[in-house]
């Protein structure tokens, strides 16, 4: 049977705030020290040729580099631009806040040596001079069909090459651990907590989890086949987040970590070099409101499975949750309240206000 819970549906449970700022995210003047609880983001990857116009466009240098095939001066130069970046995000963290950068390295021959260059080694570096304390990491095994697993010279040993098939999401904490101290930041973290069988999936240190397929952009279009899947911003904001709280995308690009946050009860601001992705964006937020609220009654009815089968094995739940009424594992569950996205409306120009509601119907 069908059970629906009762709330006051005239009056929302949370609303949050989300915008995008257009311009260079070397230089987030326009977001005041210490304001976002997380980020979120998925640079330009330094030594991918995808992005070489990008980083030549930002320093002549790097394309003179790469002209005179200099792969060293160009991936340092890379990376100084990218620099400048992980400085603003330090900046604009509020203490114990978390930073989620998803790095890929590369491979790539030049003046006919191939060779790695290991875009997350130097990120890390970086981030740790400027401060911030790393975290155990999560590896991105980007799932493929594809046959070849290597490159080089073929069958033959000593010069054939491993095949890339993973990217790093590197988490970094600015400071010590968090501090909830008010009753309303305490209410707001019994609300956002996870289930059970969710904390062993997503704590995992692996996932394997497909590419997403992105074509948009105006000043430097880009078609890639395994960008930043909706995904790992969803899981990550869950993590390392509470209802409520601000994430941060410098690297916006088609918006998806804007919308992971939307569907997941978070506020957002995204920075986009492109401009090119307005309209993409702008579209997908008159589109969320649909998939958020699917994905909310999925992540109820899988941990309703979860816990059905658990029954059946002689292990039930030891607790139960107050707003659902439904078992959970450990004590912790007892207040999950999952935030239902009703409307998403303009606020002005790349600017937008979500509204949400906790009435959800539940499989019994």
């Amino acid at each position: 049977m069908q059970q629906e819970i009762e709330w006051d549906r005239d009056a929302p449970i949370l609303t949050t705030e989300h915008r995008v700022l257009y311009g260079d995210a070397r230089d987030l003047g326009g977001l005041p020290e210490a304001s976002v609880d997380l980020v979120v983001t998925s640079p330009p990857y330094p030594m991918i040729e995808l992005w070489d116009g990008l980083f030549a466009a930002l320093d002549p240098k790097v394309g003179e580099a790469l002209a005179r095939a200099d792969g060293t001066a160009a991936f340092a130069g890379m990376h100084r631009l990218l620099d400048a970046v992980w400085a603003e995000v330090f900046r604009v963290l509020k203490p114990g806040g978390i930073a989620c950068l998803n790095v890929g390295d590369a491979t790539r021959t030049l003046a006919g040596e191939f060779r790695l260059y290991a875009n997350h080694a130097r990120v890390l570096q970086v981030c740790a001079d400027l401060g911030f304390r790393g975290l155990p990491d999560i590896v991105w095994r980007k799932a493929t069909n594809a046959p070849t697993k290597f490159v080089g010279s073929g069958m033959h040993p000593a010069g054939a090459y491993v095949t890339l098939e993973h990217e790093w999401i590197l988490v970094l904490r600015k400071g010590g651990l968090r501090r909830f101290t008010t009753a309303e930041e305490k209410q707001r973290r019994r609300r956002s907590c996870f289930f059970w069988e969710e904390r062993n999936v997503w704590f995992s240190d692996l996932w394997t989890l497909t590419g997403a397929r992105q074509e948009a952009g105006g000043q430097a279009p880009r078609r890639r086949s395994c960008a930043f899947p909706f995904e790992i911003p969803w899981r990550l904001i869950h993590m390392f987040s509470v209802q409520g709280d601000r994430v941060l995308d410098p690297f916006l690009g088609a918006g998806t970590t804007l919308l992971a946050a939307m569907a997941a009860g978070r506020g957002s601001v995204g920075v986009e070099l492109d401009e090119g992705f307005r309209e993409p964006i702008r579209r997908a937020t008159g589109d969320i409101v649909g998939r958020a609220r699917l994905l909310v009654h999925e992540r109820l009815e899988r941990h309703a499975a979860f816990m059905r089968e658990r029954e059946a094995q002689g292990r039930p739940g030891a607790y139960r949750n107050g707003p659902y009424g439904f078992p959970v594992v450990t004590r912790q569950e007892r207040d999950i309240l999952l935030p239902r996205l009703r409307a998403v409306r303009a606020a002005g120009e790349d600017a937008w206000t979500a509204e949400y509601e906790a009435g959800i119907s539940l499989p019994r």
